[in-house]
């Protein structure tokens, strides 16, 4: 299946149980850029988004790190699962 397909419901799963395969983001380098994506995640996870993790990552985390949203979308950012871009900046000059 490639990275642009729709998963097909097969025999007995149905399609919101099929895994979604999520192309790997570019590294974040800055901390604050880190932060910034992580709590936008978390939001979208407290409004009922999938967790991307697979389920061996979320077998490895203890169980206190789960019950907090901002943690499992740490978790996401730091394994690269969640896409991110920045706007263009236009520069501003003061020709005064």
């Amino acid at each position: 299946m490639s990275e642009t397909e729709i998963p097909q419901a097969t025999g007995d799963t149905p399609v919101d149980e099929a895994p979604i395969v999520h192309p790997k983001a570019t590294p974040i380098e800055s901390r604050f850029l880190y932060v910034d994506v992580s709590a936008l995640r978390a939001k979208q996870l407290r409004r009922g988004a999938r967790v991307r993790l697979d389920a061996e990552t979320l077998d490895m985390l203890p169980a206190s790190k789960l019950i907090k949203p901002e943690r499992v979308a740490m978790e996401e950012v730091k394994q690269n699962l969640v896409q991110w871009d920045l706007p263009d900046f236009k520069v501003v000059v003061d020709l005064r």
